[in-house]
C-alpha cells in the first residue's frame, strides 16, 4: 500500500442506498428485508428487551424483596474512623470529610455510628447519630451538631394545600 492509496474509496458524504430499484441492483423486490415475518412489515418495532420470543432476561431472573426508590441514601461513618482522621479540637463537617477523602459520591444523609474508640475532643456535624456515638463523643468532651436534612412532605400541609386549591377552583366556577 502506498500513501496515496489511503483515502481511495473513502467518501465524505456517502449517498443513501436507494432500495427497490429492480432485482439487478441487489436490493430490489424485498429491499433487503427478507420474505415475510415481523421485520419485513412496515412500522415494525420490537421492545428493547425482546429476545425473539424467548423468555426475556428480566422475567427469567428471580425477584425478591422490595427496593424503595424514594428512600434516602444514608452514608455511615464510625467514631473510630473520625479518631484516626482528625486531630484534637477539629471540626468534623461533611466538607472536611470530603476533603480528607473519607466521603465520596452523592448521598442524602450522613450518620455517625459508635464503632471504635474516640479519645479526641471533636465537634461533629452530621444528620444523624447513634446512641453509642453520642455517648462516646460526649465522653471524650466533644460536641454534637445536628445538620438539618431533606424535609419530608407533611401530609396535613399537603391536604390543606389541596383543599385551598379546590376552594379556589369552586370559587372561579361560581363566578364564571
Amino acid at each position: 500500500m502506498m500513501i496515496h492509496d489511503v483515502h481511495v474509496g473513502v467518501t465524505k458524504n456517502k449517498r443513501r442506498l436507494r432500495v427497490g430499484r429492480g432485482t439487478g441492483s441487489g436490493r430490489g423486490k424485498t429491499c433487503g428485508r427478507g420474505h415475510k415475518g415481523h421485520s419485513a412489515r412496515s412500522g415494525e418495532h420490537n421492545k428493547r428487551a425482546f429476545e425473539g420470543g424467548q423468555m426475556p432476561l428480566a422475567r427469567r431472573i428471580p425477584k425478591r424483596g422490595f427496593n424503595n426508590r424514594w428512600a434516602l441514601d444514608v452514608r455511615a461513618i464510625n467514631v473510630g474512623d473520625l479518631d484516626q482522621a482528625f486531630e484534637n479540637g477539629d471540626d468534623v463537617t461533611i466538607d472536611a470529610l470530603r476533603s480528607k477523602g473519607i466521603l465520596r459520591g452523592a448521598f442524602d444523609v450522613l450518620k455517625v455510628l459508635g464503632d471504635g474508640e474516640l479519645a479526641k475532643k471533636l465537634k461533629v456535624s452530621a444528620h444523624r447519630f447513634s446512641k453509642s456515638a453520642v455517648e462516646k463523643i460526649q465522653k471524650a468532651g466533644g460536641e454534637i451538631v445536628q445538620v438539618p436534612g431533606k424535609k419530608p412532605v407533611v401530609k396535613e400541609a399537603q391536604n390543606a394545600k389541596d383543599k385551598s386549591l379546590k376552594e379556589q377552583k369552586a370559587q372561579v366556577k361560581a363566578e364564571g
